[in-house]
């Protein structure tokens, strides 16, 4: 949910104290358009801050929804100097946010179609891939201060997963706390401390430890920074577990279709908050 708070704090920045520049008298129309194609998202803060302005928002497409050039986002009606004063920071939030659901978008379906083709290469005497779940691909807490709400929500809209929403979401027992304490002991430590209802989600940097973790009661093995080659060795190793793989540390679009072809259940990348180019957007005035 996107908060008044949330929605002056954006506004305070951008029309400071003494705008001139949109003093426009009268009342206008506006509408929001895609200059290139992409996944849209971020609409429900950008009609945030037009409906705090008194703008009423007509028309504004579902998040996720697929768009090309010159497809209209949105319509606004009213005060144009109120329409002036929201529409940068509106088109800014939907293009970072639409910029993140395309990217996850992209990334989704390259791990998708690598995974399909790998399933189906491992079919022996058959024509169509083995049936399982797709692999998830999830973000990271590698989130913009203040925006990660709008940016995990974004990546949903592209067909990816939140993965944890902050610390208090999931334990991830990193390699800081294994240096302290030792791998089972610092998952020993951690579960000891969780309710039922929190996983574990324990990093591992070798191949050997992967099983290791597993035993010892991770629920989630994060596999760290490891080649696909050395990600498709721990995933065979954890086959007779019932923890989650994952892998992560690095991948990009280039290469995370060779990570998903390894068979982890999940591949999580920073890269879809913290790199994500924002969607090209216009907002155009009186049509």
């Amino acid at each position: 949910m996107i908060t008044n708070a949330q929605v002056e704090r954006w506004l305070r920045e951008d029309v400071g104290h003494h705008d001139v520049t949109n003093q426009v008298p009268g009342e206008t129309t506006g509408r929001l358009v895609a200059k290139e194609s992409g996944v849209v998202a971020g609409l429900e803060a950008a009609t945030a801050v037009f409906d705090y302005l008194d703008v009423a928002v007509r028309d504004a497409l579902e998040d996720g929804t697929a768009v090309e050039p010159g497809d209209e986002l949105l319509r606004v009606e009213g005060a144009a100097r109120e329409i002036l004063r929201g529409e940068r920071v509106a088109v800014n939030l939907a293009g970072h946010a639409s910029g993140i659901a395309t990217r996850t978008n992209e990334v989704v379906e390259c791990a998708r179609e690598a995974q399909r083709a790998s399933e189906t290469r491992a079919a022996t005497g058959r024509e169509q891939r083995t049936e399982s779940e797709d692999v998830r691909i999830a973000a990271t807490r590698k989130t913009t201060p203040g925006l990660r709400g709008l940016e995990k929500r974004a990546v949903v809209a592209g067909g990816g997963d939140t993965h944890r929403l902050d610390l208090s979401h999931m334990v991830m027992v990193k390699d800081n706390h294994v240096a302290e304490m030792g791998l089972e002991g610092a998952i020993e430590h951690f579960r000891e401390r969780t309710s039922f209802a929190t996983k574990l989600d324990v990093e591992v940097e070798s191949v050997d430890d992967a099983p290791r973790a597993a035993e010892a009661g991770a629920d989630i093995v994060l596999l760290d920074n490891m080649t696909p080659n050395e990600t498709a060795e721990a995933v065979d190793l954890l086959a007779d577990y019932d923890a989650l793989a994952e892998a992560s540390g690095g991948i990009t679009l280039e290469t995370v279709a060779d990570y998903a072809a390894t068979g982890v259940d999940i591949v999580s990348m920073g890269s879809l908050t913290h790199s994500a180019p924002s969607l090209d957007l216009s907002f155009r005035t009186g049509d």
